[in-house]
């Protein structure tokens, strides 16, 4: 089923979903393989829903979610994934694989106490919640995709209407200490310029929220370990190493901004062959980075979908 929201006007002031930081808890979450940070709102007997974040993000990309999801009784866990801000950092590329990946959320779950869990994502941290889904299902309650492809869409559709030319940054990304070295002597010019300018919304994102971006991002070791999820993906597509579609049964919605920069339009719908029960709600006036573009009808799906807590 497909839904479409009228999405905010360019040029929207209008306020958006309230944010009240000091309702943040910070904990950290020491786990099989990694150490993770994680911020954490709701009541402790509340389902549990966690949202992962993406590149170059850390958990405050979900400031505008945590608030409404909170408030509706759910308990919301945002952690930094591996790599990233105040989390652990692994050495070397193999450490930031899949597999790694879907297993810290899994373990992240189990150790919370809950035995199964709402998980979303946006970019890097949907694609690890698709793989998620189809490794961990025991522990997955309902799926929240924002902004990217179910992985056989993305592979198969690839090559297909530029998609190669938007997605050119994967394989700029493959040379080594390149972004490292750019990102350095231009004081990480580019990532800030992609928070400036990529949102519709002009209001998406503060020069307040761009600093802490950047604080996140140059926390040691921090760019590399983003860097290299792109780059143990590439290495495990290019060595036949991706991990098998299974069918996911429990219900997924899929809330896509139309106007991306950097995946189109025609990888939004997952197939119907492994993602038999979905909701595909499309949003014309926002970006890639729909979560903070049209925070409030976000906020409005993902109520609508999860239902009471």
């Amino acid at each position: 089923m497909t839904l479409l929201a009228t999405g905010f006007p360019c040029g929207y002031d209008g306020a958006m979903s309230d944010w009240d930081e000091s309702r943040v808890e910070h904990h950290e979450a020491q786990l099989p393989e990694v150490r993770l940070h994680y911020a954490a709102m709701g009541p402790e007997d509340g389902p549990l829903v966690v949202l992962l974040h993406g590149f170059p993000e850390f958990w405050y990309s979900w400031r505008h979610q945590m608030g409404p999801l909170a408030d509706a009784g759910y308990r919301v866990v945002a952690p930094d994934m591996r790599g990233y801000n105040i989390s652990e950092k692994p050495a070397g590329v193999a450490a930031y694989g899949t597999s790694k990946l879907t297993g810290d959320v899994a373990a992240l779950i189990r150790h919370l106490g809950h035995e199964r869990a709402v998980v979303g994502g946006h970019d890097w941290g949907a694609a690890v919640a698709w793989l998620f889904a189809q490794e961990y299902p025991e522990l997955l309650a309902k799926l929240v995709i924002m902004n990217v492809p179910h992985p056989v869409a993305f592979r198969s559709r690839f090559f297909q209407e530029w998609q190669f030319l938007k997605s050119w940054y994967m394989l700029a990304f493959q040379i080594p200490w390149m972004v490292e070295f750019v990102s350095q002597i231009t004081g990480f010019y580019i990532f800030r310029q992609v928070f400036r300018n990529d949102p519709v919304n002009p209001d998406a994102f503060s020069e307040e929220d761009v600093l802490r971006y950047m604080e996140a991002l140059q926390q040691p070791g921090a760019l590399s370990a983003g860097i290299n999820y792109y780059r143990a993906f590439v290495r495990d597509l290019l060595m036949g190493r991706s991990p098998k579609p299974r069918i996911i049964e429990q219900p997924v919605l899929v809330l896509w901004g139309e106007r991306d920069a950097y995946l189109g339009l025609h990888l939004a719908e997952p197939p119907a062959k492994w993602v038999p029960d979905f909701r595909l709600v499309r949003f014309p006036d926002a970006s890639h980075w729909v979560q903070v573009d049209v925070a409030d009808q976000v906020n409005a799906s993902m109520l609508d979908f999860l239902g009471p807590a």
